[in-house]
């Protein structure tokens, strides 16, 4: 059957089904939102002198929901236009509605009873052959199927979406035993292709996958909280990026879920996992009940494991929970040896290996919590999946953790890891044993450019599905690196294609960087047709090396730092004037120096999940790396005489001093980043890569022309200048920005601007470089801009004066 979904009905508006119907939105899908009537009028009906028979009063709950869903941060959606695809409406007037949908998902409360009931009215208005799912985090699918006809339990399958579902990419599929495996196959492609997500089949177990390891292992550090005292600060400090988990950790990560739920999801598992070898890591210890007596939830009650508090400078204050004394303390910054020596290592596998082998108790700590959820995981296998992959996938995109159970047992060694586990009373599963007496040593490998896992049926390895033709570096780590540096390397990834990946901290651009650039435009020119600037990390770059620039300021070495922009504006006029196409793919933070690189691209091939920016006049600086230039030719057009329009120009200007930075890549398009017609967004970042490569191929097929530098671009001079200052000098007088921040903006709009030209003039790229790279150096010379440096560096933020 050739399936598509044009229509989705959505039965539920709380916070899930809301946010589920504005991710769909966010994909141009029509999407009906239900939910139920209310049963009285509130306050502000009655002064209206509402009745209940009227549609906003019958709608009001659905209505109040999605408004509560727009308006919510982290938003929902790509942009807030994108709720034009949404219509609203209740489960008495408009479950008709049904019969148009090509989808019908169930998002209501957790209670087999109401799903249940509610499915049969769905049955009685939905067309035939459409899909059907059950969105829940635990009630068992099979049940949901009970008394319904043979083509909606051939259609039906549970889904189970992570919250908030635009960021948290996983979405775990759940089929019956009378699912049609077609209809299965069309929600995993569907997922991917559409939704963005990593899409996991899962068996109807309790939780099913991701829940079940991320709870088991939450419980586990809990308990080895206990055995070790540990406080709640060392516990996050040690559970979070440093071992490459979410900076939530465990306990920022409890709170912001729920202590309630994390109670309710444990509670579920012990009395539900009778088999479970590990059953009682699921009991509730004694002060996570003391916290649910106190009604101490976390974020919901505004007290959990941490609390905000005001302190008597009115500076607000994140206290942490002693655990023995049961009082909110200032937090402390926890101190173990093995974290020191982890610190400095910037490689997620080296620093998880030194951890590892940590001397101190924070080495027993990480050694004693790697083998529990080493055995524990090797026995979920064939409960929960039949697959080793389908773990690590729905933890790695459920928990955002970087190396899944299995990829971490790998990095520590199987066969070295055993007898250990073994001595602390941690005994894997048979099939592990099994592998390692056949002479296969590892539950992932590079082979034949695939990469393949353990199969534990079969006794070998296949390759894991979807991955095929996937562009994955890993893949081409051992065989294809063309060159490399400290900072970058070089891959050819086939069909003539190169791909640049960056691995400096935060892929921040220096040195090394820079001359990846230039090296790899060179060998691409000589033996290849295109080139692609991306990799498989968080973020794309989080913009030039600012360290670099402060010492130089504070020594004050402006020559140096003129060369420094100068070699990167040379780099940049590099990518833009090449032979070859040049295509980038941005994802994550794409900042100040990584945005500039992106301007100059011929094409951009970005993720949904782009937040990019020029973000230098937020520490006192403008762009210098060619942004400035950039934004300024992008508006040229619209100047052109007689009819001169300031408008777009205003806009570009207004981005740069605002130091805006998009929520989406489609928010990029309405700040001018990115060019309609040119650049591309990809949903699922999975897939970035290779659709970048395929960008590159087009292009270079197209019959791609060398472009030549430009020097017809259109300025205002004093009349564009006359208009910027008398707008910064009115929101100076205003108290709306300080005196640097005046001259900031004024340095910015001269360069725009064209300089103190008498009359609208044309002017080149180079022209305009000079003049971003005199604004720079100047106020890097201003004492306001070095403290905002210094703050960044300190702080991670900006401060205004």
């Amino acid at each position: 059957m050739n399936r598509s979904i044009n229509k989705i009905a959505i039965l539920g508006s709380g916070i899930m089904g809301s946010r589920i119907a504005c991710h769909f939105a966010n994909i141009g899908v029509q999407v009906t939102l239900l939910d139920i009537v209310p049963s009285e009028l509130n306050d502000e009906e009655k002064e209206k002198n509402l009745k209940l028979e009227d549609e906003q009063v019958r709608n009001r709950i659905v209505n109040n929901a999605l408004q509560a869903a727009i308006k919510s941060n982290p938003a929902p959606l790509y942009k807030k236009e994108f709720a034009k695809f949404i219509t609203t409406g209740n489960f008495e007037d408009d479950m008709e509605k049904i019969g148009e949908a090509d989808w019908t998902m169930e998002v209501v409360i957790e209670d087999l009873k109401i799903k249940k009931e509610l499915l049969s009215k769905v049955e009685a208005h939905r067309k035939e052959g459409t899909i059907i799912t059950s969105n829940t985090s635990g009630i068992q699918i099979n049940l949901l199927i009970e008394d319904r006809s043979d083509d909606f339990q051939k259609h039906f399958a549970g889904t189970h979406f992570f919250n908030p579902p635009r960021y948290l990419r996983l979405l775990e599929i759940i089929p019956t035993e009378k699912t049609d495996k077609q209809v299965l196959d069309f929600l995993m492609d569907y997922g991917d292709l559409f939704l963005g997500k990593a899409t996991v089949e899962c068996n109807d177990t309790p939780a099913f996958i991701s829940n079940r390891i991320g709870i088991y292992a939450i419980m586990d550090i809990l308990h080895l909280m206990d055995k070790y005292e540990f406080t709640v600060d060392e516990i996050d400090a040690l559970t979070g990026p440093i071992m490459g988990r979410p900076k939530s950790a465990t306990f920022r990560t409890c709170d912001l879920v729920g202590i309630d739920t994390l109670v309710r999801v444990a509670n579920d598992l012990y009395k539900n996992c009778t088999e479970d070898e590990s059953r009682d890591k699921y009991k509730i210890p004694a002060f996570i009940e003391k916290m649910i007596g106190n009604e101490w939830y976390g974020d919901k009650t505004k007290q959990g494991f941490y609390k905000k508090e005001r302190d008597d400078k009115g500076k607000r204050v994140i206290l942490s929970l002693d655990m023995k004394s049961f009082e909110y303390n200032p937090r402390s910054k926890p101190k173990f040896e093995t974290l020191e020596l982890a610190k400095p290592i910037d490689d997620l596998k080296e620093r998880v290996l030194a951890l590892s082998k940590g001397k101190d108790k924070a080495g027993d700590f990480y050694r004693e919590m790697s083998f529990g959820i080493f055995a524990y995981v090797s026995n979920r296998i064939p409960e929960i999946t039949e697959d080793l992959y389908k773990i690590d996938e729905a933890v790695d995109a459920g928990f955002g953790w970087e190396l899944g159970p299995f990829a971490n047992w790998d990095l520590l060694g199987v066969e070295e890891t055993i007898k250990k586990m073994e001595e602390v009373g941690h005994q894997p599963a048979a099939w592990v044993k099994k592998m390692l007496k056949a002479g296969i040593k590892s539950f992932y490998v590079i082979e034949e450019g695939q990469r393949k896992y353990y199969d534990i049926p079969s006794n070998k390895y296949k390759v894991v599905p979807g991955t095929e033709n996937l562009i994955i570096l890993e893949k081409f780590r051992t065989n294809n690196v063309v060159w490399e540096n400290s900072g970058t390397t070089l891959f050819d990834i086939g069909d003539g294609i190169l791909n640049l990946e960056f691995h400096t901290k935060m892929n921040a651009i220096g040195g090394e960087i820079i001359e990846g650039l230039q090296k790899s435009v060179e060998i691409a020119e000589k033996d290849f047709r295109g080139l692609v600037i991306g990799n498989e990390g968080t973020h794309f770059s989080a913009g030039a090396n600012l360290a670099l620039m402060f010492m130089l300021a504070v020594e004050q070495d402006f020559d140096e730092i003129d060369m420094a922009i100068k070699t990167f504006q040379n780099a940049m006029k590099r990518l833009r004037c090449s032979s070859i196409p040049v295509v980038a793919a941005p994802k994550g933070l794409t900042l100040g120096g990584g945005c500039e690189l992106v301007l100059h691209t011929d094409s951009v091939q970005a993720a949904a999940e782009t937040y990019i920016g020029l973000v230098e006049v937020g520490v006192g600086l403008i762009p210098a790396g060619g942004g400035s230039k950039e934004m300024a030719m992008r508006t040229a057009d619209s100047l052109s005489e007689p009819d001169i329009d300031t408008r777009v120009l205003q806009e570009a200007f207004t981005t740069l001093a605002a130091a805006k930075v998009s929520t989406s890549a489609h928010q990029a398009f309405d700040m001018g980043i990115f060019r309609t017609g040119i650049d591309n967004i990809t949903i699922n970042q999975n897939r970035l890569l290779t659709d970048a490569k395929h960008r590159a191929i087009d292009l270079a097929e197209q019959g791609y022309t060398q472009p030549v530098e430009r020097n017809d671009i259109r300025v205002l001079g004093r009349t564009g200048l006359a208009l910027f200052l008398t707008g910064v000098s009115a929101f100076r007088m205003g108290n709306y920005m300080s005196d640097h921040d005046l001259l900031v903006t004024k340095k910015l709009a001269y360069v725009m601007c064209g300089g103190d030209l008498s009359e609208p003039s044309l002017v080149s790229e180079s022209y305009l470089l000079d003049l971003e790279r005199e604004a720079f150096l100047s106020l890097l010379g201003e004492k306001k801009t070095l403290e905002r440096i210094e703050s960044v560096l300190k702080t991670g933020k900006p401060v205004r004066n």
